[in-house]
């Protein structure tokens, strides 16, 4: 037996299905056509409403010619009076309070222009006529647009994604606005602290308190949650995120104020949470003081100025207004790329600071000491180094004469031409180092204090922190490619742990040491609790709005897949060779006092040094590492490519076997080294 209202709904749907296909039809014919359609259809809605409007007291009577003229007269008018109010340049499925607001005066300047032309020429009208044909105009003209945006918008509604608004301010109600006019996302209602606004209704939506959020979200199916509080502390901000950690939402945010006023964002800019709200401290804040005090009105040169760190110390340089940046970097490409920034960088500032952008290498001692000569440098910054753990345990012999001679040749053209500060960009892994990175980093160390051990105008420093989030090669770039693809996250050991700071603070950082350095200084910020790899893992996982696999894995879940430390990685980074260290003027850094090799005793692991690099002996690079930093031990040679395709892994080479170069008793004369 049929079911009525089985087949009613059926029917119903099959309705829907129909007007929708010729929806979409006519959203796809041609703008122009479009708009002629639709004041064709308006043109007949006018007319239906003066025949209405005549023929309802008296119906069966006849127009006269004089009525008929009388119509004619208005239609002709209200068409010109649509088009001059700009009725069809509105999208209608995208119509907004401006656009109705459009269509009120342009029916009422239609119904002005009726009852002229009744007065004028005596039609014999019913008098109410004007104020019925209105409302019949008003509510067919009007109508029919509010009924064509709300059936796109009902049908968008089933493929877009239901979200939350954290913050019920104006940033909140932009955001709100800006939402309305795309077809990604139907806000559900807003969420906010201020027990002011909690319980109000802001254009329809109400406004809820945080403790509903986990209720809102089983109930309408939430998958973001957009936090619109740029003005928000940093510390509010990290509660806020902590507190939605725990629930299946992907929390994404708006730009912060500062990016907003000074015009690098707008507030509809979704984007994911900033690196800076994933780290489980407040960052170190500046002193402008420090900053300003080796940088405001002198020429300052980053060598490395392209790479991550390097490019972020030019954009906060810039800020404390030097008298000329200098940019050194052997890529071109990251070269051109930081040049063209920072000039965007100015354009929206309206600042003019002379930067000049050169190609070298710092490995290149002359070269470097006749830039220092030519622009009269007075501050560098030397980030120019390689960092990645396993990259540099594949090329050994290459990572340690960039990191290694490349920081002696920058520094000793530094002392050369008398410029005032040199500041070393150094990591913790130079701290006991258990790869041939933090080997070298800690060997350049070593060479900076030795400068200083000498008479010299300059001042060697150097700055030693942990990773730094969002930097090239960082574990969190790639942790948020992995969950994107929706492939496993990969840590390497379950109790791997990093001390890590934002790219911003750690420039910060640098910049305020090179004020506080009295030569040979080495530099350590106090950066709490190392931070569980695994933990940022879930964390993000989470704040994606995906659930960490376990037991029972759904299409939601994201699994940790484990895959071991990389060679040279340790479990636990360090900060500290021992536990001397001194305060400092500022109060989160720390000055370390570490035993060092004195400048002749550089000098002779240098000529080593260069000598197995030369030769590619690995081994014997290894040796002389081994012999001059502090807790490097039990590191084998297993990993470089050459050394491993050349068959010469295990096999033993003797001290004497390197041939001494002309390069190198040149950089190293022997009365030099007797001194």
């Amino acid at each position: 037996m049929n079911n009525p209202a089985k087949n009613l709904a059926s029917r119903a749907r099959r309705g829907m299905e129909a007007a929708t296909r010729s929806l979409l039809k006519i959203i796809e014919v041609p703008r122009n056509v479009k708009q002629t359609m639709v004041l064709g259809v308006d043109m007949v809605f006018v007319t239906l409403s003066m025949v209405i409007a005549y023929g309802y007291p008296f119906w069966g009577r006849a127009p006269g010619v004089v009525e008929v003229a009388c119509a004619a007269l208005t239609l002709f008018a209200s068409a010109a009076i649509f088009l001059r109010m700009g009725l069809y340049r509105a999208i209608i499925r995208f119509m907004g309070q401006q656009a109705i607001w459009s269509i009120i005066q342009a029916v009422s300047y239609s119904t002005l222009a009726l009852g002229a032309a009744i007065f004028f020429t005596r039609a014999d009208v019913p008098r109410a006529m004007p104020f019925v044909y209105w409302a019949l105009a008003m509510c067919s003209i009007g109508g029919t647009r509010l009924i064509v945006r709300a059936s796109y918008q009902a049908r968008l509604r089933s493929s877009t994604k239901n979200v939350l608004i954290y913050g019920a301010g104006e940033s909140g109600r932009q955001l709100l606005t800006a939402l309305h006019h795309g077809d990604q996302y139907r806000v559900v209602a807003f969420v906010d602290d201020d027990p002011r606004a909690q319980h109000s209704v802001i254009n329809g939506l109400q406004v809820v308190r945080p403790r509903d959020l986990e209720r809102l979200v089983e109930e309408h199916a939430i998958t973001q949650v957009l936090l619109a509080i740029p003005s928000a502390s940093p510390e509010r901000r990290r509660e806020i995120i902590n507190s939605l950690v725990g629930l299946p939402v992907h929390v994404r945010t708006v730009p912060k104020i500062n990016e907003i006023v000074g015009g690098a964002a707008n507030v509809s800019q979704i984007q994911d949470i900033d690196l800076d709200d994933l780290l489980g401290r407040e960052p170190v804040p500046p002193h402008p003081e420090l900053i300003e005090r080796c940088i405001t009105d002198k020429v300052v040169m980053v060598t490395g100025a392209g790479g991550s760190i390097g490019a972020e110390l030019c954009r906060q340089i810039l800020e404390a207004s030097p008298k000329e940046l200098i940019l050194l970097d052997n890529s071109e490409y990251a070269l051109y790329r930081i040049e063209r920034e920072l000039k965007e960088l100015q354009g929206r500032r309206d600042t003019h600071i002379e930067t000049v952008c050169l190609l070298g290498s710092v490995r290149d001692k002359h070269r470097m000491e006749s830039i220092y000569r030519t622009f009269e440098v007075q501050t560098v910054y030397h980030a120019a180094a390689y960092k990645h753990v396993p990259m540099v345990e594949h090329n050994v012999a290459e990572g340690v004469a960039n990191n290694v001679f490349g920081t002696w040749h920058a520094a000793e053209a530094a002392r050369l031409a008398k410029v005032e500060t040199f500041v070393l960009i150094s990591t913790d892994k130079a701290v006991r180092p258990t790869n041939i990175m933090g080997a070298s980093k800690r060997f350049a160390e070593l060479i900076l204090q030795g400068l200083a051990g000498e008479e010299t105008d300059t001042r060697f420093c150097m700055v030693r922190f942990g990773n730094v989030l969002g930097s090239s090669g960082s574990v969190v770039p790639l942790f948020r490619e992995q969950i994107e693809h929706g492939d496993p996250v990969t840590v390497t050991h379950p109790e791997v742990s990093r001390y890590f700071m934002s790219i911003q603070e750690a420039a910060h950082l640098v910049l305020q040491a090179s004020a506080m350095g009295t030569g040979g200084d080495v530099f350590v910020l106090d950066m709490g609790e190392p931070v569980q790899i695994v933990d940022l893992a879930k964390r993000m996982i989470r704040l994606s709005g995906h659930e960490v696999a376990g037991a029972r894995e759904t299409d939601n879940t994201v699994p940790i897949e484990f895959i071991g430390l990389r060679p040279g990685e340790k479990l636990h980074e360090e900060l500290l060779l021992g536990t001397s260290v001194s305060g400092t003027g500022h109060p989160m850094i720390m000055r370390a006092e570490e035993e060092c090799l004195s400048h002749g005793q550089v000098c002779v692991a240098l000529k080593e040094l260069m000598l197995r690099c030369e030769a590619m002996d690995c081994q014997g690079i290894t040796r002389v590492l081994r012999e001059s930093v502090n807790g490097f031990e039990k590191h084998e040679i297993r990993h470089d490519h050459l050394w491993v395709k050349q068959g010469r892994v295990g096999k033993r080479r003797g001290p004497g076997e390197a041939v001494e170069s002309a390069k190198v008793k040149k950089l190293f004369p022997e009365p030099a080294l007797d001194a």
